[in-house]
C-alpha cells in the first residue's frame, strides 16, 4: 500500500537543518522517507511500534531506521493519519545518541 507522507513543522525544520549540517545523513533520511511511502515493511526500515511515545492525539507512534549500527543513528518517528493512507512524520527526525536518550536535532 502506498502512503502519503505529511511532515509536521518540527519535522520539516529538522530536515532542513539536517540538509545544511550533514548532507550524507540527509540523503539517508530522504531514502528512508521514500521507502516509507511505498513499502513500510521494507526490511531496511526495521519499522516497529515505539511504546514510550504517543502522538498528539494519543496515536500509536512507530519508528523506522534511517541508519543502523552507528552511534547517533537517525530514526524517523511517525504515526498513521490523520487521513487514511497517510503517515505523519512527527516531531522528528529525532536522533538517538549512544546513551539512547532522545533529543531533537
Amino acid at each position: 500500500m502506498r502512503f502519503r507522507l505529511v511532515l509536521t513543522s518540527e519535522a520539516q525544520a529538522a530536515l532542513i537543518q539536517l540538509a545544511d549540517s550533514d548532507p550524507k545523513k540527509h540523503k539517508k533520511v530522504l531514502k528512508t522517507l521514500g521507502l516509507m511511502e511505498t513499502n513500510l515493511r521494507h526490511p531496511g526500515l526495521m519499522t516497529h511500534k515505539y511504546d514510550s511515545l504517543r502522538g498528539p492525539r494519543a496515536e500509536e507512534v512507530f519508528e523506522a531506521y534511517a541508519e543502523n549500527r552507528t552511534p547517533g543513528a537517525y530514526r524517523v518517528f511517525w504515526f498513521y493519519g490523520p487521513e487514511s493512507a497517510q503517515i505523519t512524520i512527527w516531531q522528528s527526525l529525532l536522533i538517538l545518541n549512544p546513551c539512547m536518550e532522545m533529543q531533537t536535532s
